[in-house]
């Protein structure tokens, strides 16, 4: 008959050994891939991107309206749009993708928005691709930067920046706003 200690030291050793371990799987796989065929590629692109809250037809429409307004004013309020992208200011120039996502009032001591936002495109080489958006925008300066964190398509793996201008606005809350972005991808 084994004795308590050898019971104990082969539970244990079963428990922790490598057999043990390789049969009951594995934590995470990691591998590396590495590549001289693959090239980073730089594309600059340049849109603009209307957003219209009023009329008949609006592209974006709040919808979170915050119920404590003491906390600064517009703070909270949250927007959801699906807006044209265009070659030209004019909303009747050629459309070439839709900004879709959430845009909300992020700070309580000024007006930054939080944008969550995917320029998906539809037009030539860029058709079914998309890059993505997150960043603060601060719509009163006169040009705003925003990091693009990823994207799909032929924007796979896509980091860079938007610089972003408003050519023109209303009291209503409808704009256009002039997009350049630079993005490196693959």
């Amino acid at each position: 008959m084994a004795s308590f200690a050898s019971q104990t030291f082969l539970i244990i050793f079963t428990l922790f050994s490598p057999f043990f371990i390789t049969i009951n799987g594995e934590f995470s796989i990691q591998s590396i891939v590495t590549s001289t065929k693959r090239m980073e590629k730089m594309t600059h692109l340049h849109f603009y991107f209307h957003d219209t809250l009023s009329g008949k037809h609006p592209t974006a429409m709040q919808i979170i309206k915050p119920h404590n307004r003491s906390a600064g004013g517009s703070f909270g309020i949250t927007f959801m749009a699906d807006d044209p992208l265009t070659e030209k200011p004019e909303s009747s120039s050629k459309l070439v993708g839709r900004a879709q996502g959430i845009y909300a009032l992020a700070s309580q001591h000024d007006v930054g928005l939080l944008m969550v936002m995917n320029f998906a495109f539809f037009e030539g080489t860029y058709n079914g691709s998309a890059l993505s958006i997150l960043g603060r925008n601060e719509i009163f300066h006169h040009v705003r930067e925003m990091p693009v964190v990823g994207g799909n398509g032929i924007f796979r793996f896509a980091r860079g920046y938007a610089l972003a201008k408003t050519v023109w606005s209303n009291q209503k809350g409808d704009a256009i706003v002039e997009y350049n972005v630079s993005v490196v991808h693959y």
